[in-house]
C-alpha cells in the first residue's frame, strides 16, 4: 500500500469509532456520485474562516458538489479571506485573552472568530464597496437578485483580482461562481454584509426588494430538487443551524404541503457535528429521527461523525477526491 497518500492512510488507520464512521461516510459519498446522484453540502459555523476552501473548491471543480446551502457568514468570509488574508491576525492563545485584550482588538477593528481575527477595513469594508456598486446598479434598474448572485457578479467581473492575497483556487465561492452552481443563503441578513445592506436601506440608498428572500430560495430549491432527483440527491451537513435545517425541509414540503407524489427522500445523509445528542437539540438529533419527518427513508445511508468539522471535512474531501 502506498502510505504516502491521505486516502491510503485513512484506509489503513481509520478503523474504529468516529474514524471508522468518517471512512464509511466517505465511501458512501463516492458511491452516491458514481451512481449519478447529486450532492448538497451545507455549511454552518465558521468553515470559510477555517479555510475549508482549500479542499471544498476542488470538490466543486471536480463535480463532487452540485449545490451548497450556507450561512451568510460562510459566503462572505471566504471572499474576505480571498482579498485580505495577509491582514488577518491569528491568536493561538485565544482562551487566555482578558476582556481588556478583547476590547483592544475591537478598537483596532479586528473581529475575532475563535483563534482568527478578521480585519474590518481590508476585508469587510473592501467588499462592501464593490457590493454597493452592484446593489446600486440593481436599485436603478429595478428587480432583485439572490444575495449570492451579487457575490458571483463581483467575482466573475474580475474587479476583485487586484486584491487577491491567496491562491484563487483555494476560494470555494470563486469556484462556485466560475461553475455557477446554485447557492442557498437562508437568513442572509444575519451576516456582516447583510447588516451593511440593512443600514443602507435605512438610510434610503436601496430598496430592500433588490435582495431576493429566503422564501424565494425555498421556491428555487423545490424546483431544483424535482429536476435533479432522478438518481437521488445526497445531503452532507457540516454543523447545524439554518444552513442545514432550511434545505432538508424541502422534501417534506413537497410531499406534505404540495402533496406531490414520487418525490424521493434524500438518498444519503451525513452530518459532522459536535452538538451533544439531547432533548430538543435539533442539531444533535440522530439521523433516524429525520425518518419521522419524511426527510430520510429507512434505507438511506446515514452517518453522524461527532468531531471537529475543521478536521473531519478536509480529510473526507481528500478521500473523496482520491488524494
Amino acid at each position: 500500500m502506498d502510505k504516502k497518500t491521505i486516502s491510503a492512510f485513512i484506509d489503513e488507520h481509520f478503523k474504529h469509532f468516529n474514524a471508522a464512521c468518517l471512512l464509511d461516510a466517505s465511501k458512501a459519498y463516492i458511491e452516491q456520485i458514481e451512481s449519478g446522484a447529486r450532492m448538497m453540502i451545507t455549511l454552518a459555523g465558521a468553515m470559510s474562516t477555517a479555510e475549508l476552501g482549500k479542499t471544498l473548491a476542488e470538490m466543486i471543480r471536480k463535480d463532487k458538489v452540485h449545490i451548497i446551502s450556507c450561512t451568510g457568514a460562510n459566503l462572505e468570509e471566504d471572499v474576505f479571506n480571498l482579498v485580505a488574508n495577509s491582514h488577518y491576525k491569528r491568536i493561538p492563545g485565544y482562551r487566555n485573552l482578558s476582556d481588556e485584550e478583547e476590547i483592544d482588538l475591537l478598537a483596532n477593528h479586528f473581529n475575532r472568530v475563535t483563534d482568527t481575527c478578521i480585519p474590518e477595513e481590508e476585508a469587510m469594508r473592501r467588499i462592501e464597496k464593490h457590493l454597493m456598486k452592484a446593489w446600486g446598479k440593481a436599485n436603478s434598474k429595478g428587480g432583485g437578485k439572490f444575495p449570492h448572485e451579487y457575490f458571483y457578479e463581483i467575482l466573475n467581473s474580475g474587479e476583485l483580482e487586484q486584491y487577491y492575497e491567496i491562491d484563487p483556487s483555494d476560494s470555494w465561492v470563486l469556484a462556485a461562481a466560475e461553475k455557477n452552481i446554485p447557492l442557498l443563503v437562508p437568513g442572509w441578513e444575519d451576516s456582516t454584509c447583510g447588516n451593511f445592506f440593512a443600514s443602507h436601506c435605512i438610510r434610503g440608498l436601496y430598496d430592500p426588494s433588490i435582495i431576493r428572500s429566503g422564501i424565494e430560495y425555498m421556491i428555487f430549491l423545490a424546483e431544483w430538487y424535482q429536476q435533479n432527483s432522478t438518481n437521488g440527491i445526497g445531503f452532507f451537513q457540516i454543523g447545524g443551524g439554518i444552513a442545514g435545517d432550511f434545505p432538508i425541509c424541502v422534501v417534506p414540503m413537497l410531499h406534505q404541503d404540495l402533496q406531490l407524489e414520487d418525490i424521493p427522500v434524500w438518498s444519503y445523509f451525513c452530518q459532522i457535528s459536535e452538538s451533544i445528542t439531547s432533548f430538543g437539540s435539533y442539531s444533535g438529533a440522530v439521523p433516524n429521527e429525520k425518518i419521522t419527518w419524511g426527510k430520510l427513508g429507512p434505507d438511506t445511508p446515514r452517518f453522524i461523525i461527532e468531531s471537529d468539522a475543521a478536521i473531519v471535512a478536509p480529510l473526507m474531501f481528500a478521500y473523496i477526491l482520491g488524494w
